[in-house]
């Protein structure tokens, strides 16, 4: 397993052991065939799901029920918010169907946003679902201001997928000291249990570089950070060598999201949106032997259009038709069955969840 200075020194060299990729008529170049990981090859597309009239549908995290059924908990907010709607007006829903391939029907909205004095005020967002000693463990990412400074994530648990709910008074994770690389926010939980501990992983950046950044695309770097705690409700400790996956080296502010972490055959590995490492359109995964020293990223995934899906030509409001984002999995004994991803477009032109069968 390569040192993690190997590894940063491998980031930084990247771009140039590779062949150039971008974008030609609209359509994406191919890249070579080792940049792709195993993964990638086993994804045959199912189709839309959750198209729901006058919202927009994100973060759709599933799992099995004890009758076998699939409940996915899902990010929802007014249409008339348009897409940033999310971080000032989402709340978290559930709806069940009897496969994977849906039809998924709404039951009920599980958080939705408190109003002023509390965390979670103006947002309920990033929904992650998991069964953890016995209980229904929701995490997810809440807002008091409507801004991405105050992204917090927290942990509503639950003795049934229906319910009750207990609601957390306080954020599970905060941010760094000012000046620290993740001072900004604590946001995309993705969570693993490893040996007795309980492991979080977070995204965040740093707010001095948020807010001078020169960059047109995207201010700020995101990076992933670490935290480990003896009890599920915490306290977590940040490890000590975070961030512990950072692509900021490579230059041309490449960096990434919306992370999901499963151990399977001994490893840990990851599904993120790529922001810029290869390109914006494609998804990553990485390994890791102890979840702190990452591999190189491989493309885990590629645009609903290379698919062979065929969509209607995009509306002028949705900036990232197309694209495949927030990648959650339908896990059956710890393997990999279904990706769930987010996706603008849909019946409404809005957005909805999209389905893809692992082979």
């Amino acid at each position: 397993m390569p040192t993690r200075r190997h590894f940063l020194a491998t980031l930084a060299l990247a771009p140039f052991a590779r062949a150039a990729v971008g974008f030609a008529a609209g359509r994406l170049i191919d890249f070579p065939k080792a940049d792709f990981a195993r993964f990638s090859k086993h994804l045959q597309p199912v189709g839309r799901a959750l198209e729901m009239e006058g919202y927009y549908v994100w973060c759709n995290s599933p799992i099995y029920g004890p009758d076998g059924r699939v409940h996915v908990f899902f990010s929802r907010w007014d249409a008339r918010k348009g897409m940033g709607g999310w971080l000032n007006g989402c709340e978290i829903a559930r709806a069940v169907a009897d496969t994977p391939a849906g039809p998924f029907v709404y039951q009920e909205t599980v958080l939705a946003p408190r109003g002023p004095g509390f965390w979670d005020a103006t947002t309920c967002h990033n929904p992650s679902i998991q069964l953890m000693d016995g209980q229904y463990c929701l995490f997810f990412m809440g807002t008091s201001n409507g801004k991405t400074d105050s992204k917090r994530i927290g942990l509503a648990t639950a003795p049934t997928l229906e319910g009750p709910w207990t609601r957390p008074d306080a954020p599970l994770l905060l941010p760094g000291p000012t000046g620290a690389w993740d001072d900004h926010c604590t946001t995309n939980p993705a969570f693993v249990k490893h040996e007795g501990k309980y492991w979080l992983y977070y995204k965040s950046w740093n707010t001095q570089e948020y807010v001078t950044s020169k960059d047109p695309t995207i201010r700020g770097n995101r990076k992933y950070g670490l935290a480990v705690a003896d009890q599920l409700a915490g306290p977590y400790v940040k490890y000590a060598g975070n961030p512990v996956i950072d692509f900021s080296r490579q230059g041309h502010n490449k960096q990434f999201e919306d992370a999901f972490v499963w151990r399977q055959n001994g490893r840990f590995c990851l599904l993120a949106r790529d922001m810029g490492v290869y390109n914006h359109e494609v998804g990553l995964y990485l390994e890791s032997r102890d979840g702190k020293e990452w591999s190189y990223p491989k493309i885990a995934f590629r645009a609903l259009r290379d698919y062979g899906v065929q969509e209607p030509p995009a509306p002028p409001k949705l900036k990232r038709y197309g694209r495949l984002e927030r990648p959650q999995l339908l896990l059956r004994d710890g393997k990999p069955e279904y990706l769930f991803c987010a996706s603008q477009g849909g019946k409404y032109m809005t957005a909805s969840s999209f389905v893809f069968r692992i082979t």
